[in-house]
C-alpha cells in the first residue's frame, strides 16, 4: 500500500515538476524574445551614438587618401587565393582579375585606384538598401518586428536558421542580411503590382548611387533557374507568416534585385551615402532619414559578412556587407564610405581581395570608429 501511494505520489510531483519546468521554459522564451528586441535597439541606439557624436576624424589630405587607395592596390594585386562563386554559372564567368578600390568622403569627393568601371551583380549588398527600403517607407521598428535583428549563427541560406527561430526562439530572430530575412524584407516593400515594387526598389538603389542602375539580365536569368532552395525558403517564410502574399513574388523580385549590375565606384558612393547620414554626398540628395542609418549599420555590423561578421568587425570595427559577385561596402560613419570589387571569394562567400584592401586602407586613414581617439 505505502509502495503503491509512494509510486502514485512520485508520478504526481513528476507532473507538478514537468508543468513547472514548461511553464519556466515558456517564460524564459518570452523573457528571451524581449530581451534580444531590447537588445537589437540598444545596438542600434550604440551604433546610432557613435554615428551622432561624429569621432574626431584623423585629419587626412586628399594625397593622404588617394597614397592610401594606391598603395592598397599594389600591396594585393597578385593576390591569388579565392575563386569565383560557381553555384550561380553566369558568376563563374566573370574576370575574376577585377579588382578595383573606390572611397567617397563626405564632402562627395571621389578617389579611385584600379578597375572601377567594370560591372559586376551587386548580389547580397543589395539586402542593405532594400532594408533600408522599407525602414524608410515604415520606419525600423517593422524590421525588427516582422524579421528581426540578430545575427543566425548559420550560413546565409540555411532553412535550419527559420526552423530554430520559428520553433525555439517562437519569434522574429533572424535578419534582413541572409536570405530568409532578406526575401522578407522584399515582400515587405510597398507597391501595387511587381512592377510597382520592383520600381521602388531599383530607384532606391539608383538614389543611393548617384546613377541609374540596371539589371544584368543573363545572372538574372542564371540565378532564377538556378534558386530553388530560395524558391523553398520564400515559401518556408510565408508558411510562418513572416512573409504575408505572394512569396513565389518575393523571391523572383530578390532574385532580380541580386541582380543589379555596379561598379566600385557606384558601391562606394552607396556607402558614402549612409556614411553622410542618409544624403548622397555627391548628389546631396537625402534618399535615407539621417535617424534610420544607425539601425542600418546596426544589421550591417551584425551580419554583413555572412559567417565571418564577427572577425570582420573585430579587426576592422567598420560595418559592412559583401556580395558573392565579388563586391564589399564599407563605412566608417562620418568619415568615408569604402567599396572594394574583387571577384575571388573564401570558404566564407567574402571577396579575398576586397577585404585585405579594405582593412588596409581604413587602418591607413583612422577609419575604425572604436578606435581610441589621440589628442594631440
Amino acid at each position: 500500500m505505502n509502495q503503491r501511494f509512494n509510486m502514485a505520489e512520485l508520478r504526481r510531483i513528476t507532473l507538478v515538476r514537468h508543468d513547472s519546468v514548461r511553464a519556466q521554459s515558456s517564460r524564459e522564451r518570452r523573457c528571451s524574445r524581449e530581451f534580444f528586441s531590447v537588445r537589437g535597439t540598444l545596438v542600434m541606439l550604440g551604433l546610432g551614438a557613435l554615428s551622432a557624436l561624429a569621432l574626431p576624424a584623423v585629419a587626412q589630405t586628399p594625397q593622404q587618401i588617394q597614397a592610401a587607395l594606391d598603395s592598397a592596390l599594389g600591396k594585393f594585386k597578385d593576390v591569388k587565393q579565392g575563386a569565383n562563386a560557381d553555384y550561380i554559372p553566369a558568376l563563374a564567368k566573370v574576370d575574376p582579375n577585377i579588382f578595383g578600390i573606390a572611397l567617397v568622403t563626405p564632402d562627395g569627393k571621389v578617389y579611385t585606384a584600379g578597375d572601377v568601371k567594370s560591372q559586376v551583380s551587386i548580389q547580397s549588398i543589395s539586402k542593405v538598401f532594400t532594408m533600408a527600403r522599407v525602414i524608410e517607407e515604415q520606419g525600423p521598428e517593422a524590421i525588427v518586428q516582422r524579421i528581426g535583428v540578430d545575427a543566425t549563427g548559420m550560413r546565409f541560406n540555411s532553412i535550419v536558421s527559420v526552423e530554430f527561430a520559428q520553433k525555439a526562439l517562437g519569434g522574429p530572430e533572424i535578419n534582413p542580411l541572409v536570405n530568409p530575412g532578406a526575401i522578407t524584407a522584399t515582400s515587405m516593400v510597398s507597391g501595387a503590382n511587381r512592377d510597382e515594387v520592383w520600381k521602388h526598389i531599383l530607384d532606391f538603389h539608383s538614389d543611393f548611387a548617384g546613377r541609374p542602375l540596371t539589371v544584368d539580365k543573363e545572372v538574372f536569368d542564371s540565378e532564377a533557374a538556378t534558386n530553388q532552395r530560395n524558391q523553398a525558403i520564400g515559401a518556408l517564410m510565408y508558411a510562418y507568416g513572416f512573409i504575408k502574399d505572394n512569396p513565389a513574388r518575393a523571391t523572383d523580385i530578390y532574385t532580380e534585385q541580386c541582380a543589379i549590375s555596379v561598379n566600385a565606384r557606384d558601391l562606394a558612393v552607396m556607402a558614402g551615402t549612409l556614411a553622410n547620414s542618409g544624403k548622397n554626398p555627391v548628389t546631396g540628395k537625402q534618399v535615407l532619414k539621417a535617424n534610420y542609418v544607425p539601425g542600418v549599420l546596426a544589421v550591417m555590423a551584425t551580419a554583413g559578412l555572412y559567417d565571418d561578421s564577427g572577425k570582420w568587425l573585430f579587426r576592422t570595427g567598420l560595418p559592412a556587407k559583401s556580395g558573392v559577385g565579388g563586391g564589399i561596402i564599407a563605412v566608417s560613419p562620418g568619415k568615408f564610405g569604402i567599396a572594394v570589387i574583387s571577384p575571388p571569394l573564401d570558404a566564407a562567400g567574402n571577396s579575398v581581395k576586397a577585404q585585405l584592401a579594405i582593412e588596409a586602407v581604413s587602418n591607413a586613414l583612422g577609419g575604425n570608429p572604436y578606435a581610441p581617439v589621440v589628442k594631440r
